[in-house]
């Protein structure tokens, strides 16, 4: 049986792979004598990255109970009154069934569909309305005269 054979090739890549840890313990000791070792970066109570760690007296305590992770169900939320707006009609067509009520607050013009009013309605009426999300925006319903 032949025993494993030390080429020069071998021979060489330890030598390069000695030189390379040897290299680096080096350079870490370097570094440590610098006092460049700390390679830790902290996080401030403004988001700002810096190199000196945050002020323990600082600490905020979080109850993690209090934490409320995704979203609460329907029936959890409290149901929002609805606000009766203020409006004027600024166009009605009564042959296609919709229209526009231009809110007297905001001035912000909001879609109404004919199945949304209370009573008739016609061009420059004063009317209450109520807000909904439609498939486009908000939309006026419970459209009644003033």
């Amino acid at each position: 049986m032949a025993g494993s054979q030390e080429t020069f090739g071998k021979k060489e890549r330890e030598k390069k792979r000695l030189k390379k840890k040897k290299d680096k313990l080096l350079r870490k000791e370097e570094r440590k004598a610098s006092g460049q070792d700390s390679m830790f970066v902290y996080v401030d109570e403004f988001g700002q990255l810096t190199d000196t760690p945050p002020d323990p007296a600082k600490k905020i305590k979080v109850d993690a109970e209090s934490i409320e992770i995704g979203i609460p169900k329907k029936e959890d939320r409290e149901e929002e009154a609805p606000v009766d707006r203020q409006g004027k009609v600024s166009f009605f067509d009564t042959s296609k069934g919709f229209g526009f009520i231009i809110d007297t607050t905001s001035l912000e013009k909001f879609f109404v569909h004919v199945s949304g009013l209370l009573e008739e309605i016609k061009e420059n009426d004063k009317v209450t309305f109520e807000l909904e999300k439609g498939l486009k925006g908000m939309n006026a319903v419970r459209v009644k005269k003033v």
